[in-house]
């Protein structure tokens, strides 16, 4: 049977169509991928907005090259100020009127919690949350949500383990933001000193702050006046520069544990004053670039070049710059693992289906997920600032 000339450029459409659907779903066309965002660029945690305009200079740099398999990267990042009701609008807009893909490293616990249950209900992913909270690695009831960082309980568990084999006559005391990452953290110390008991018999002290107190002074002298020897705390940039500073000036000198979120020189050290933060002890899975053991790595060498010509304006010495170079690489790396069938599901399975180690992933460090592990880094070196760099210590730790 012979078949009329317009039937068969209808069939040869409607295939061309159905073969470029899969490929072809929400926040993607032939030539770009829409990723959306959420970051404070204003309010009490801005100082980690230069993680999200390392990102999008990473994925300017990557556009210049050509892309990902010939698809552009459109990153949308807006402010949500790190308040949730602000993310939770804000990502509705991304999803519903961007239309984007998918939603990577959205800054913050309370934030990226609010946004968790809508995400996987629209079958969204939430990408390598920025926030090491043990919720965001729950792929049992929230297979659209994945983490990034070694969660605050592997990383808050290294710093106790330590604390025990170091002091043994220590009286510990714990400061942390009041919200589900502080918790986090607090709980992860706990459980990393080895029980009820030996909570009891070590943790002499516990108070928190809230994101939003304009100084956190008189908490500071509270807890150096409970007698603790050793100081766990978690906080954001302004808090801990604050913290760092007034320990100091009250001349109380505990060993210092500093959860990791706010262990960046260039964004929270030197505004506490260098002087000040020596001996502070931390724990980190990527390369210190104030570090010049770097200086003749490779991985540095990559991340000096693109920070030198896509984001030149960025500090050369705030990690921040690094975690974000890093997410980005992963994201990159996704993608190119879904090939030319880019859509929200291939995302979120090749998310779970990571195994590389980022360039400027410390030794012996790397992101491995699965469809059951969705915690992509899971071990740590403990590192000791000497007034001017982290020097580390020890090999890499994991959670006991």
């Amino acid at each position: 049977m012979k078949l009329h000339k317009g039937v068969l450029a209808l069939a040869a459409l409607l295939a061309a169509g159905a073969q470029s659907a899969y490929a072809q779903g929400q926040g993607v066309t032939a030539t770009e991928i829409k990723i959306g965002q959420t970051t404070a660029y204003s309010g009490p945690a801005s100082a980690y907005s230069t993680i999200a305009k390392a990102e999008a200079a990473y994925f300017a740099m990557i556009n210049k090259k050509g892309g990902v398999n010939g698809r552009k990267i459109n990153f949308i990042s807006v402010d949500d100020a790190y308040s949730p009701p602000k993310t939770f609008e804000q990502t509705r807009k991304l999803v519903e009127q961007d239309g984007v893909a998918a939603i990577l490293n959205p800054l913050g616990t309370p934030t990226g919690l609010v946004v968790r249950k809508y995400l996987n209900e629209k079958k969204i992913p939430q990408l390598f949350v920025g926030a090491g909270a043990t919720m965001f690695g729950d792929p049992k009831h929230f297979p659209y949500t994945i983490g990034y960082q070694p969660n605050y309980h592997i990383e808050a568990s290294i710093y106790a383990r330590h604390a025990m084999q170091t002091q043994p006559n220590a009286k510990i005391a714990l400061f942390y933001q009041n919200d589900d990452a502080g918790r986090d953290y607090a709980n992860g110390f706990k459980a990393g000193l080895g029980g009820p008991e030996n909570v009891k018999k070590y943790v002499i002290f516990e108070t928190t702050y809230e994101s939003t107190d304009p100084t956190i002074d008189s908490k500071i002298v509270a807890l150096k006046n409970s007698g603790a020897n050793v100081l766990f705390m978690h906080a954001i940039p302004k808090q801990a520069a604050q913290a760092i500073r007034r320990v100091a000036e009250i001349g109380w000198k505990p060993t210092f544990y500093l959860a990791n979120v706010s262990a960046s020189v260039g964004a929270v050290l030197k505004p506490a004053g260098v002087d000040n933060a020596k001996g502070l002890i931390t724990a980190s899975w990527i390369k210190d670039p104030a570090d010049k053991q770097w200086k003749e790595d490779a991985g540095y060498k990559n991340w000096l070049a693109f920070m030198k010509e896509f984001y030149p304006s960025g500090d050369l010495i705030d990690g921040l710059n690094v975690y974000g170079y890093t997410v980005a690489q992963t994201m990159v790396k996704v993608l190119q693992q879904c090939g030319d069938k880019v859509s929200s599901e291939c995302m979120m399975k090749e998310a779970a289906n990571l195994d590389f180690a980022p360039e400027m992933l410390l030794p012996g460090i790397a992101i491995k997920t699965s469809a059951t592990e969705f915690y992509p880094i899971k071990k740590m070196y403990l590192q000791k600032f000497d007034g001017a760099v982290w020097q580390l210590f020890g090999s890499a730790m994991s959670a006991n």
